[in-house]
Parts: C-alpha cells; sequence; structure tokens
C-alpha cells in the first residue's frame, strides 16, 4: 500500500477510513509525507496502531496539530520516539492530558528541551512518575517554574534516585 499513498493527493489521503488508516504498516507511514500527515483527521491520527506511530519521523509529528496529539492514546504517546517527543510545540505539550504525561516513559521525559518543560501546566506535574521525575536533566529542572517544582509530589523526590547530573 505504501506505493499507493505516495500516488495520493492529499485529498485522497484524508478520504481514507479509519479502518484503512488503522491497517496501515509501518511502510505505510513512512511514505506519507508531512502535507498528507497534515491532511488526517484526528480520528484518522486516533485510529493509528502504536506500530504506525513509532513508524512517525519527527518531521511528520511536526506536522500534527495540537487536536491530533491531545486525542493520542497512552500507549500512542509511550510508542513515539525521543525524536517525535522533540517534535511536538509547547502548546502540544501543554494539551496533552495527566494520563498522556504519565504515559511518557522516561527516555521521553529526558528527550524534552527546556521550553518544552517550561510549557507543562502545574496541573500535569503531579502525573510525572518516580522514574520521570528521576530522568529529569539539570537543564530542565533549571527552566521550571517555582509552581511546578512545587506541584511535584515529595515522595518522587525522595524515591528518585539522584539524577545523573547529581552524581
Amino acid at each position: 500500500m505504501a506505493s499507493i499513498l505516495t500516488q495520493m493527493t492529499t485529498a485522497q489521503v484524508a478520504a481514507l477510513t479509519t479502518t484503512q488508516i488503522g491497517a496501515f504498516m509501518t511502510s505505510d507511514i513512512e511514505a506519507l509525507t508531512t502535507d498528507k500527515i497534515a491532511a488526517l483527521s484526528t480520528a484518522q491520527i486516533a485510529a493509528l496502531s502504536t506500530a504506525s506511530i513509532t513508524a512517525l519521523t519527527a518531521t511528520q509529528v511536526a506536522a500534527l496539530g495540537t487536536d491530533d496529539v491531545a486525542i493520542l492514546s497512552t500507549a500512542q504517546i509511550g510508542a513515539l520516539s525521543t525524536a517525535a517527543i522533540g517534535a511536538l510545540t509547547t502548546g502540544e505539550i501543554a494539551a496533552l492530558s495527566t494520563a498522556q504525561i504519565a504515559a511518557l516513559k522516561a527516555t521521553q521525559v529526558a528527550a524534552l528541551t527546556a521550553a518544552q518543560v517550561v510549557a507543562l501546566t502545574t496541573a500535569q506535574m503531579p502525573a510525572l512518575g518516580t522514574a520521570q521525575v528521576a530522568a529529569l536533566k539539570a537543564a530542565q529542572i533549571a527552566a521550571m517554574e517555582t509552581a511546578d517544582l512545587a506541584a511535584l509530589t515529595r515522595p518522587k523526590w525522595r524515591q528518585s534516585p539522584p539524577p545523573a547530573w547529581w552524581r
């Protein structure tokens, strides 16, 4: 199907059903240009399998809108590569639900830029788990606002091994 997708227009890709989108293989995802990714509806994005999400490049993720990112399941969020996480805008980071924040892997949290960490809201901070907090780098912590640091629960700081920058 990948070869067919390269021949399709953005309007044709946008007309695919969620069932068709859900059947995409990684090679199909790789065949989608950013304009075709941007043409997908939130329902189509939600229909992508976690294997398909894993295949998204940072450039493709950058083509997603805030609503598209907000609709991703926790499994889909966890399947994004660290490069793809780095491509999320600060607005998209701020729009993530607490469940999506909790689904981030420690490696994904470590890959956040200082600007992305600043975009995390005070309501999102408590969703960070012990491993995620331990993965934070000095530059990320330094970028946090006082209210965000205060929103991290004390047990997470106590349970976390000292971050690599502290050792």
